[in-house]
């Protein structure tokens, strides 16, 4: 049997009341790729990126788009966020992003990690396009959500 959408009354889009939920611990993880050239990730490795760190620049853009995600995503909540980090590791190919929300509340923090992961791959993007108009942004998706009345979701890979 399908999940029942509950954005959705009647064919139309809401906000869900969730103030008859208790709170509780919530985490999520998500996971995206910025596939690149091998002259790019020189580039980064050496530290030598016209506009300056990618890297640092990316993991605070994440952060801070986490955390403006219902400015964002119409239906999204507003959510007291304990605690966003957002990982760069350098690939051979490219640049892997790792983003981990948490918050104690109503509802989960999936839409702010996948946010975090989207905006650190398009700060990326943005950074190094001058030395590679050719990157890919793939792969962006939920790893592991905890917490709420649906318990645990991890991805296999």
């Amino acid at each position: 049997m399908p999940a029942k959408l509950t954005h959705l009354k009647k064919g139309k889009a809401r906000m869900v009341d969730v103030s008859a939920k208790p709170d509780t611990a919530r985490t999520a993880v998500a996971k995206g790729f910025v596939s690149m050239s091998r002259e790019a990730l020189a580039a980064i490795r050496s530290q030598a990126t016209p506009k300056g760190d990618p890297l640092e620049t990316a993991r605070v853009a994440g952060i801070l788009a986490a955390k403006r995600t219902p400015e964002l995503i119409p239906l999204c909540h507003p959510l007291l966020l304990s605690h966003v980090d957002v990982d760069l590791k350098l690939k051979s190919k490219g640049i892997e992003i790792t983003s981990r929300v948490t918050t104690t509340g109503p509802t989960g923090v999936e839409m702010e990690a996948l946010t975090a992961a989207s905006v650190a791959a398009l700060t990326l993007y943005d950074m190094v396009k001058a030395l590679d108009k050719s990157m890919v942004i793939s792969g962006i998706r939920l790893m592991e959500k905890t917490g709420g009345k649906s318990g645990t979701y991890r991805r296999e890979t």
